[in-house]
Parts: structure tokens; C-alpha cells; sequence
């Protein structure tokens, strides 16, 4: 299964793809950042961003497209450009016929390390450890691309669903599912989850 990361950007939209393989063996294969010019008018850097990413969908075909869900911050322009450019995401993988997941950063922190509050250079060198990189990506927006990416490769089945299969998780896969019920239902930390 090919699936590919995106963490929203205006400015730097960052793209990472991974294979994920039997027993959940993971492969890295590309990682970029899609840029666009503040420079230009917004419709204009909207198009750059669409247009990278349809590249890139094009080019490494994902049967799965995995996005970091935006979240509320304190600069109301920043959060704007980054849904905007995770609604390029969605609109590009749509138009394919390509399954689109959202990942809050606690979500995709909690998969690769066990901790949902990791700090960002843990999670960056875990995800240079998990898919056998000799040092982390850069920039970080590429980094947190291939983290969204790997989160929705390590995702419990069914984690969600409740039920007699919930009995079988792991401690950290139980953890990972309290978190993101609680992101759902727009539980509480909002403001700290869009800090990776």
C-alpha cells in the first residue's frame, strides 16, 4: 500500500510517501515540500499548491492520501492558508478516486513514539528511525509529512469501532485511540496539537 503524507502548508506544503508492507513493514520512497510564493495573490499560491500536489499524486499513484488536520491557532491567517491548502489535498485525492484520512499531530505523535505530547525532534528521529533514514528530513514540514504518512500505515484497525476487537489493542494503540475520539469530539488541547 502507497500512502501519501501531506502537512498543509501555504507557504510550504510538505509531501512524503511511504510503502507499507506486510506486517507492517514500511519503506520510505519520496519526500519534498510543495512551495508557493507569498508573493503572489492567494488565488494564485492555492493553484501552486494544488498543482504540486497533483504532481505528485500523478507520479507515486497512492492508494491512500493521509493529511494532518488543521487546527485552531492564535494567527487566524496561518490557520486560514493551512485548510485552504489541506482542502487542495482533499480536492486532489478526490478527484482521483483516492481515500483521504485526517491525522491530528497527537495522532500521528502517539503512533510513532507512544507519546502523544512527544517533542518535534523526537518525532523526527523517529521517523528517520522507522523508515531507516541516516538523519531526519528537512525541512520539517517534510518531516511531519512522512509522520501523517506513517501514522495512518500504524493506525489500529478498528480502534474506533469499540466493541470486541477494542479488547485486543495494545496499550499504545488504546492510548492512541482515546486521542483521537477525544480530537473528534474536539477535546480539549486543540491549540497545542497544531505545535508538531
Amino acid at each position: 500500500m502507497i500512502i501519501l503524507g501531506v502537512d498543509p502548508g501555504l507557504t510550504r506544503c510538505g509531501v512524503g510517501v511511504i510503502e507499507a508492507g506486510a506486517h507492517r513493514r514500511l519503506s520510505f520512497i519520496h519526500v519534498d515540500v510543495v512551495r508557493s510564493s507569498p508573493d503572489q495573490s492567494q488565488d494564485l499560491r492555492l493553484l501552486a499548491v494544488y498543482e504540486g500536489l497533483s504532481e505528485k499524486i500523478e507520479r507515486f499513484a497512492p492508494d491512500a492520501v493521509s493529511i494532518e488536520r488543521v487546527f485552531a491557532q492564535d494567527n487566524r491567517n496561518t490557520v486560514l492558508g493551512t485548510a485552504q491548502a489541506a482542502g487542495m489535498a482533499m480536492l486532489a485525492a478526490a478527484q482521483r478516486g483516492i481515500p483521504v484520512a485526517l491525522h491530528t499531530p497527537t495522532e500521528s505523535k502517539l503512533a510513532i513514539t507512544g507519546n502523544g505530547k512527544a517533542e518535534k525532534a523526537q518525532v523526527e528521529r523517529m521517523v528517520a528511525r522507522i523508515l531507516g533514514l541516516n538523519e531526519p528530513p528537512k525541512p520539517a514540514d517534510a518531516a511531519d509529512a512522512l509522520a501523517v504518512a506513517i501514522c495512518h500505515a500504524l493506525r489500529p484497525q478498528g480502534a474506533l469501532q469499540g466493541g470486541e476487537r477494542e479488547q485486543h489493542l495494545t496499550p499504545a494503540q488504546r492510548q492512541w485511540a482515546m486521542a483521537a475520539q477525544r480530537s473528534r469530539r474536539g477535546g480539549s488541547g486543540r491549540n497545542a496539537d497544531r505545535g508538531m
